[in-house]
């Protein structure tokens, strides 16, 4: 097993798939998973399927096949595989797929367990929203995200992508004391956002993950020489903690927004919200948080540590949409995401596999031990 779980994983490193471009790596996947024995399918958006199993309880594992743009030249030295997606998320991704087939072989094992490798996660979350708008329905669910072999992720932040257009008056650049800058001015109020949610703020309590933050993403403008910026446009990541809603962390937004405009008569200024994700933290009393738990002791002979992230996941969504219990688990260091030195530890990697497939056994021995109990 170990030889064709790095084998798979390096096979999957090797094709480029950045959003948007998912369909020789989920032609691959199909294939690879079909010669498994997983019934596959491959639905109208690009995601794939795969199916073993059969009754209950149904487990749903979620990854993503794509990645950010870039390449890392694939390499495997000193224990470690090199690659674009090595931790996020294919090394996630393969170790689910692997721990599947290993449980689909276990003789006794009741239950059915649907592995979904989804598309555009890094983009627009493309894949997942689609999953949910078919009605995909499970028992409990794990999203493969590099946790850390010995962690398990319950919560992450929401998420409002705003963008904010500044239009002024132009004129000569000779005379810029006649004219407002609409660069300036988005430059201005950009300052206004960012001391209004400045972290870390007077409140001893607030952490990270309780705070609410902004990030200036993209500020353009300008038409060229001698020509005073009339229009601006900045973007800003807003993040949004489990103890609000975007819709009331965007009120706030708004109101510095419309401060500045009475302040400012003469700029006009319009927000648009590009996209949201609500926040979402799991419940640490879950009979998930506690099946995994188990396996990482066992596996790892440590304590698992529960994390809540900054970031925000695919796990918001469904967690929000289906209301089961769900966390997101994986190998790999996220710190690595996205970077030049991406890679995944292969002995993590076998450790997830391992871990995967001891929480699903003891998910399926609890579900129906609980059902014989209940008739």
């Amino acid at each position: 097993m170990s030889e064709q779980a790095v084998r798979f994983l390096t096979n999957l490193l090797g094709i480029y798939s950045p959003s948007g471009q998912e369909q020789h790596i989920a032609n691959f996947l199909a294939t690879q998973m079909k010669q498994m024995g997983f019934e596959v399918g491959i639905d109208a958006i690009g995601n794939v399927i795969g199916v073993v199993g059969d009754g209950f309880p149904v487990i749903l594992l979620c990854g993503h096949m794509d990645t950010v743009a870039g390449h890392v030249p694939l390499r495997v030295e000193e224990g470690k595989i090199y690659a674009r997606g090595a931790v996020d998320a294919k090394g996630p991704l393969a170790a689910m797929v692997m721990a599947a087939l290993a449980v689909s072989k276990e003789p006794n094992f009741k239950g059915k367990i649907l592995v979904a490798s989804v598309v555009e996660e890094e983009a627009t979350s493309r894949g997942v929203r689609h999953l949910i708008t078919q009605g995909i329905e499970a028992d409990y669910a794990i999203f493969g995200e590099p946790s850390g072999v010995e962690n398990i992720t319950i919560g992450y932040k929401g998420q409002i992508q705003l963008k904010i257009v500044i239009k002024t008056e132009t004129g000569h650049a000779s005379t810029p004391w006649l004219y407002d800058n609409a660069l300036e001015k988005a430059y201005e109020l950009w300052k206004k956002i960012k001391f209004a949610c400045a972290f870390p703020s007077l409140d001893p309590q607030e952490t990270p993950f309780s705070s609410i933050t902004v990030c200036l993403v993209k500020l353009v403008g300008g038409q060229g020489d001698s020509v005073i910026p009339f229009e601006a446009e900045m973007n800003l990541d807003v993040r949004v903690p489990i103890q609000f809603t975007t819709a009331q962390v965007y009120d706030k937004m708004i109101k510095i927004v419309e401060k500045y405009q009475e302040a400012n008569p003469k700029v006009g200024i319009n927000v648009t919200v590009q996209d949201t994700v609500e926040p979402f933290e799991a419940s640490k009393a879950s009979p998930l948080v506690h099946a995994v738990s188990l396996s990482i002791r066992k596996v790892i002979g440590k304590p698992a540590t529960l994390l809540r992230k900054t970031g925000t996941g695919d796990m918001n969504l469904l967690g929000k949409a289906m209301k089961l219990p769900i966390v997101t688990y994986g190998p790999g260091d996220s710190h690595l995401d996205h970077t030049i030195d991406e890679h995944i530890v292969i002995e993590e990697y076998l450790n997830g596999i391992a871990v995967y497939k001891e929480a699903i056994l003891k998910l399926a021995e609890l579900y129906n031990k609980n059902s014989e109990a209940s008739k």
